[in-house]
């Protein structure tokens, strides 16, 4: 039965993707800011290696606990009121983070930011995916991407303007703007259609249809939605689903995209790059100031493939990144074992990882969280969601917790850690190949719909 509800006030499709999107810029400057903070709480409190791995990590340990309570609030409340969690959660633990007196309740205040992370990360996509049209949800899943490093480059910046007053807390109390915006602009924002279809909210799905699709087919973009959650109540969906055989193959590729997002490096050089030039021998502030370089670099390549990734499609760049990221990461490592001087050296890193990124945001940055929200069926999309976030922020708690332990000169040095990540690009790069598909320019449910009929079809030959 169809519930009739007041319409609500049409909202430009602009406005829709800013504020959904803007939850990437709480991902990214919590990433971010703790690349500037270390290096002035290390020397207050005379951290160790493990120390800093511990801190950097906390915040991926309380996004795996946000994340897997991320599905059942998801189909509960909605995607919306989700991301308006996050946002709260998100500003009590900055509002810790920036009084925290001691080491210990910095990691804790850091751990409660990381849950509200955990809830955005899992559901920012699946909003973006869900509102937008097939022709652009490519575009506005990227958006996202671009929100997180925005997010990334914000925090780089404000770190550098704060560096020479060594105001480490006022760094951390940066990450409140966003969070308030965030959440007051989504109190304006309707929910997902296929959120509030599923729910026997059709005339308000229609709405929010023609607000962010547009007028045309509105009738038939319903008979496709309404066809899936046909299917998809027929049976209650568990997490358990997710291994099902005509989803089983989906839930790889996500967790293969999860896992090699993170063991590419890429956090490694966002949270510690400034850190690695100082033991390198660099000033605090050229190595904050490099950073913004990174931040940079990062924003524009970013922007740029929402430009690429409907056209160039999602496993070629992925490809290409892979590709860029293996040379400059070889490249990384035998400067810093054959370049002594120390001018030089920190000229060269800059340039290498640069580079490096470029590779990454060209293919596994934004195409990662365009990818996990469009490869799950919608019963189980909240919970395959959630799953591929826990993953992504256990590997990101294990490469930010090791590396500052990994790449100490006792052990395998900044340059061994570089070679370790090029080989780890190399299997990502075969594996991708092998296994992911290629998803654009087809709507949410076509590659539902199709994932079934191979499914059947398979079934049936056997």
């Amino acid at each position: 039965m169809t519930r009739t509800a007041p319409p609500r006030r049409t909202i430009g499709r602009t406005t829709l993707y800013f504020f959904g999107a803007l939850g990437g810029i709480l991902f990214g400057y919590d990433l971010g800011v703790i690349s500037g903070v270390l290096p002035f709480i290390g020397k207050v409190w005379s951290l160790s290696a493990w120390d800093k791995g511990i801190i950097t990590a906390s915040i991926s340990v309380g996004a795996v606990i946000g994340a897997i309570f991320s599905p059942r609030v998801n189909e509960w409340l909605g995607r919306r009121r989700t991301i308006m969690i996050a946002a709260v959660i998100v500003v009590i633990g900055t509002l810790g983070a920036t009084f925290a007196p001691t080491f210990e309740l910095l990691v804790l205040a850091r751990l409660v930011i990381g849950v509200g992370i955990g809830f955005s990360s899992s559901t920012v996509p699946t909003y973006l995916s869900e509102l937008a049209p097939a022709r652009l949800r490519g575009a506005m899943g990227a958006l996202n991407q671009i929100f997180i490093v925005l997010g990334i480059l914000i925090a780089f910046l404000v770190s550098y303007g704060l560096g020479s007053s060594s105001n480490w807390r006022a760094m951390f109390a940066g990450a409140i703007v966003p969070a308030v915006i965030l959440f007051f602009g989504l109190i304006a924002l309707p929910e997902t259609p296929r959120w509030l279809l599923k729910n026997g909210r059709e005339d308000e799905a229609r709405s929010v249809l023609i607000a962010s699709h547009g007028t045309a087919d509105v009738d038939g973009e319903l008979g496709n939605i309404r066809e899936v959650v046909r299917l998809d109540t027929m049976r209650k969906g568990r997490i358990r689903d997710l291994w099902a055989p005509w989803v089983r193959p989906m839930l790889i590729v996500a967790l293969l995209l999860a896992i090699g997002q993170q063991f590419s490096g890429v956090n490694a050089v966002n949270a510690y790059f400034p850190t690695m030039l100082i033991s390198l021998g660099f000033a605090t502030q050229a190595a904050l100031l490099s950073g913004v370089l990174l931040g940079v670099t990062k924003f524009l390549f970013t922007a740029w493939v929402v430009f690429v990734v409907d056209r160039w499609g999602r496993k070629p760049l992925l490809l290409i990144g892979n590709v860029i990221m293996v040379l400059t990461l070889v490249a990384a490592g035998l400067t810093v074992l054959t370049v002594h001087d120390t001018g030089t050296l920190g000229v060269l890193m800059l340039i290498t990882m640069v580079l490096y990124l470029v590779g990454y945001e060209l293919g596994w940055g934004a195409v990662v969280w365009v990818m996990m929200a469009e490869v799950f069926p919608l019963r189980e999309r909240a919970a395959g969601m959630g799953v591929a976030s826990v993953v992504l922020w256990a590997a990101t708690g294990v490469v930010t917790a090791v590396f500052p332990i990994m790449s100490d000169p006792k052990n395998l040095g900044i340059g061994g850690s570089m070679f370790v990540f090029a080989a780890i690009n190399v299997v990502l790069f075969v594996l991708t190949k092998w296994l992911v598909p290629e998803t654009k320019g087809r709507s949410l449910e076509q590659i539902e719909l199709d994932l079934r009929a191979r499914t059947l079809l398979r079934s049936a030959k056997v």
